[in-house]
């Protein structure tokens, strides 16, 4: 991607990132208190991401499980005991992820790109694939698109992590050194425009 793409897409989430939250910053401030309810904890969910260039970065989001000992895994099925009844309709509508307009502002995320990861498998990469950590993940773009029911996906394998692992994220990385490779700004109206139609 050239210097003037990255300039001017950033342009671009900064301008669509602050409209976002003054539009919708009270669907945000609603789920918040509907998360904060349906978890008896705080609404808001926070972690670790890896972000431009390997850096580490703190992802918001609204919380959408709650917390249960016995498991201890990052891959998540539709069957997944600790999503709430709230946190299903949350997860289903995406308000869980306009949190993430807050990530985009401040510039640790972009509104297209890859995916966030957490520590292990972004950072992880090696030779041509680490092209992926050079421009910033997004709450959307063409593998988030593809793999839009990815839960349902995991949810009727055998062994979800695994599956994951060897089949989804080789498919991710290989989708988001195509974005970067072929970029093109339109193809970035594109996706947000499938990713809120829905």
């Amino acid at each position: 991607m050239r210097q003037r793409d990255k300039f001017f897409k950033r342009t671009f989430d900064l301008f669509v990132s602050a409209l976002g939250l003054v539009l919708f910053g009270w669907v945000i401030l609603l789920g918040y208190i509907a998360a904060s309810l349906s978890t008896k904890s705080n609404g808001l969910f926070m972690q670790e991401r890896v972000g431009c260039d390997g850096k580490y970065f703190r992802v918001y989001k609204l919380k959408t499980m709650k917390e249960m000992p016995d498991i201890d895994t990052t891959v998540t099925t539709a069957a997944d005991r600790r999503i709430t009844r709230v946190g299903a309709i949350l997860r289903k509508s995406k308000v869980d992820e306009l949190p993430q307009l807050v990530n985009v502002l401040i510039g640790d995320m972009s509104l297209v790109g890859p995916r966030p990861d957490v520590p292990g498998f972004a950072d992880q990469l090696k030779g041509e694939d680490r092209i992926v950590l050079s421009i910033r993940p997004g709450i959307t773009g063409p593998a988030t698109l593809k793999y839009r029911n990815e839960e349902e996906l995991l949810a009727s394998v055998e062994n979800p992590e695994v599956y994951n692992k060897e089949v989804i994220y080789p498919d991710k990385v290989k989708i988001n050194k195509e974005y970067i490779k072929n970029y093109n700004f339109f193809q970035d109206l594109k996706y947000l425009y499938q990713t809120i139609r829905g």
